[in-house]
């Protein structure tokens, strides 16, 4: 028994053949089907890879971004740090034109709102820069939630002081306005786009 054993050990092996499958077209070809790489998927998108097709591919995203989008953030994020720097810089001004009366406070609340908005601004300043459709999407989410608030707070501001100044009323309904542009913007991307 243990001869035979030696015996087959000590016989040669035939040389491994080797199977160039890159040269081979139909190989690759099923190769490829097999791993649904190179077909179509659901969506109509062709993925180079197996990787593009588990991770996901953005540059889908940027082509279906809507028209606006990009304008959109950046005025946003040019008004945010230009108000954060004027909440800052110049907290009795910005009080005064808004509320058409002095600040009887200290002007720290001012400045505060001032950094508060000056972090939003930072996040729209990279919102503009990204291609990643989440990270749009919060950006947006995060500025419809500042001007819903800002709404709801210069509401109730003005009917417990009892005013209505003109510079009041353009800031809400201002306030309005950048909010449905905001949430149809969110909307938008929120959606999946239709199958062809």
């Amino acid at each position: 028994m243990s001869t035979e054993l030696c015996a087959m050990a000590s016989k040669p092996h035939p040389p491994l053949m080797k199977k160039h499958s890159q040269t081979d077209l139909i190989s690759r070809l099923k190769s490829r089907k097999i791993l649904g790489v190179g077909g179509e998927d659901d969506d109509g998108e062709v993925h180079r890879s197996k990787i593009s097709q588990v991770l996901g591919n953005e540059i889908k995203f940027t082509m279906r971004e809507p028209i606006g989008l990009r304008v959109w953030i950046f005025i946003s994020a040019v008004g945010f740090t230009v108000m954060a720097l004027m909440a800052l810089a110049l907290p009795n001004q910005l009080y005064e034109v808004v509320f058409e009366e002095e600040l009887s406070t200290t002007s720290i609340s001012v400045r505060l709102y001032g950094g508060a908005l000056l972090s939003l601004a930072l996040i729209m300043w990279n919102g503009l820069y990204t291609a990643e459709k989440v990270i749009i999407q919060w950006t947006l989410l995060s500025e419809a939630c500042y001007f819903a608030i800002q709404f709801l707070v210069t509401s109730i501001t003005l009917m417990e002081l009892g005013i209505l100044p003109n510079a009041a009323i353009l800031l809400l309904l201002s306030r309005v306005l950048f909010l449905v542009v905001t949430v149809s913007y969110y909307h938008h991307l929120g959606r999946r786009p239709k199958k062809i």
